[in-house]
């Protein structure tokens, strides 16, 4: 015969300190155990939202970033020239052929200077990512030393606000528009005229080409033909899947950093929910005789003790959830262990996220509460009313 529910419910609502104080531990462990899930997911969302499948970047063989390649111009030209590659209406290659460098600015507040990633682009280079919309300002003008911002660039920089002058590479840019990315990597990056920056940064090759595919399943014949010609050492990959790679690294860092810290306070926490839970079993010893003599079996009072534990543990869990629910407010700018660029990402909460949380919390629940729930139920009779 199980016990009745509302029982186990009115022995929390009894013990008001020690079950706040309990849960509260736990809410804790739920709050960072969150926090790195959310924060790994964030950054993985501004990552794979920052390509398209149906684009493919080529950069040179070998070379991790866009930031250490280089295609020179020939080749360039020989891969806007295959099939596989997009036309627009005019029968243009749907193309853009990029600079991409790193240049350091102020940080607002601190002073600090941090890594920005400048990318030199052209009409196409907007066309290609339709995620890209001016918010402030206009594009800039082809040929033109005019430079336009992401939006977290501006949010994050001093001197980037519109109509401002940055120097750098030897000539004055001027801030001529505010871009947003749609909370993708390009709202951390600044973009140009790509033939300035070639020229400013004294380079005679593209970082890398971004392509349109003809069809959804040119790929595979694309990079059969780039494979196959003795002119082209270089590798593509879908822009999608090539910036998830760039997220691998700083993704696992905070991953194991996280489940690390996550580690060490459920330790805590399901110390504390044991202690708890054998201080109960221990101050409601006759209680315990009493239920067995009215014929409530073992396994009836392990579970009462052990679901005890476990509606510990989802208070816990709930307070912890929602109160990292508000972090989703918060925007993190990090480096990226790859390019050695900041990047600006915000913390998101999924389904996904909640289930392992709630997982997560009813397993510190059981794990703690197992070892009194199962002391109470070995209790005999006698000796359980005899000590009470």
């Amino acid at each position: 015969m199980p016990i009745p529910l509302n029982y186990i419910a009115r022995n929390l609502r009894v013990r008001k300190l020690t079950t706040a104080l309990t849960a509260g531990g736990m809410a804790l462990v739920i709050f960072v155990f969150a926090a790195v899930l959310m924060l790994d997911a964030g950054l993985k969302e501004t990552l794979v939202s920052t390509g398209r499948a149906d684009n493919v970047i080529v950069i040179r063989q070998g070379a991790q970033t866009e930031v250490q390649s280089g295609i020179q111009r020939d080749q360039a030209s020989l891969i806007e020239s295959v099939p596989e590659v997009a036309r627009d209406a005019a029968g243009q290659p749907f193309v853009s052929k990029e600079c991409v460098v790193l240049n350091s600015l102020p940080r607002l507040g601190s002073g600090k200077r941090a890594n920005v990633v400048v990318r030199g682009t052209g009409p196409a280079g907007a066309a290609l990512r339709p995620q890209v919309r001016l918010i402030e300002g206009r594009m800039f003008r082809p040929g033109s030393t005019e430079i336009v911002v992401g939006r977290q660039v501006r949010d994050g920089y001093a001197g980037v606000e519109l109509g401002q002058s940055l120097a750098f590479a030897q000539r004055k840019w001027t801030v001529v528009g505010v871009f947003d990315a749609g909370n993708s990597g390009f709202d951390s990056e600044i973009w140009g005229d790509v033939d300035q920056m070639l020229q400013s940064f004294r380079r005679n090759a593209y970082s890398s080409v971004l392509a349109r595919l003809a069809t959804s399943d040119s790929f595979d014949a694309l990079r059969a033909r780039l494979d196959a010609d003795p002119r082209l050492k270089v590798d593509l990959e879908r822009e999608n899947r090539f910036y998830e790679k760039q997220s691998q690294s700083l993704s696992d860092f905070i991953t194991i950093l996280g489940m690390v810290l996550s580690v060490i306070f459920s330790i805590g926490a399901m110390i504390g929910a044991a202690i708890t839970m054998y201080a109960a079993v221990a101050t409601r010893t006759a209680e315990i005789g009493t239920l067995r003599a009215l014929g409530f079996r073992r396994r009836g009072i392990l579970g009462a003790f052990l679901l005890e534990s476990l509606l510990l543990a989802a208070l816990g869990g709930v307070v912890g959830l929602v109160a990292a629910s508000f972090l989703q407010t918060i925007t993190v700018s990090t480096m990226n262990f790859v390019n050695f660029s900041q990047l600006a990402f915000g913390f998101r909460l999924t389904p996904g996220i909640v289930l392992r949380t709630a997982v997560f919390a009813l397993a510190m629940g059981a794990v703690g509460g197992f070892l009194p729930a199962l002391k109470a139920a070995r209790m005999k009779i006698v000796d359980a009313l005899r000590a009470g």
